[in-house]
């Protein structure tokens, strides 16, 4: 499979998300898949860099293997690919939502899943430092059993959410939120990411995931070319 048909897999992937948002049981399963197709996107990266060196790495190719046998065969050229790479890849994953992914890439090989997914109300329109709330639903079987509990609990929490939230507005001379601006969405936490909305995070990713394979392609001709 190349690279473009993994790309459009993740893009499908988060329109799963939207579809089910917020019920965490799908909005999990969705995800996951998610961040499985982020990680072939990265072994793509280097599938394609493999044959274009011409390094012949054998079964499946990681950056690790791949740095190894450039190492081994003393190819410059792909070794500077390599490094290229992973400080590319830092770069692009020191502001926050990117760096959600790679904690959540993180936690998940550590304890073979996701975190505990939360439902919290959040303004349909965001401005800078809105706060979310969480709110309390029953689940059957990690699902929610039904819209209208849903309604129900986001009815109880909303007037102190409104408050807080249009006191914080009313200071920044920002829109006022009303009740029928309140979504729920799915957020989880992980190491030093507090409240990160899953939905968002993965549609802000998916243009640096875009971004990786066009400059990655582009330097790994650069180099080849010297050859």
């Amino acid at each position: 499979m190349n690279i473009e048909e993994i790309i459009k897999k993740l893009e499908i992937s988060l329109k799963q998300i939207k579809q089910y948002e917020p019920d965490p049981y799908y909005v999990n399963y969705f995800f996951n898949q998610f961040v499985n197709e982020r990680n072939n996107i990265i072994s793509g990266i280097f599938e394609e860099a493999n044959r274009d060196f011409g390094l012949f790495v054998i079964g499946q190719i990681t950056e690790k293997n791949f740095h190894e046998k450039a190492k081994l065969k003393k190819d410059e050229n792909a070794i500077r690919f390599s490094e290229w790479f992973k400080e590319t890849f830092i770069e692009e994953h020191k502001s926050p939502y990117p760096n959600f992914m790679n904690s959540i890439d993180n936690f998940r090989n550590k304890f073979g899943k996701l975190p505990e997914i939360k439902i919290m109300i959040r303004a349909s329109n965001r401005y800078k430092d809105d706060i979310s709330q969480q709110i309390k639903v029953s689940l059957s079987q990690e699902k929610i059993r039904s819209k209208e509990e849903l309604k129900i609990e986001i009815k109880r929490q909303m007037p102190i959410f409104l408050e807080i939230i249009n006191h914080k507005r009313h200071e920044n001379n920002e829109p006022k939120v009303e009740e029928d601006n309140i979504v729920a969405a799915t957020f989880l936490d992980v190491e030093n990411h507090e409240n990160i909305e899953i939905l968002y995070a993965a549609e802000i990713y998916i243009p640096v995931m875009k971004r990786l394979v066009e400059e990655s392609r582009g330097k790994i001709k650069e180099l080849t070319q010297r050859k």
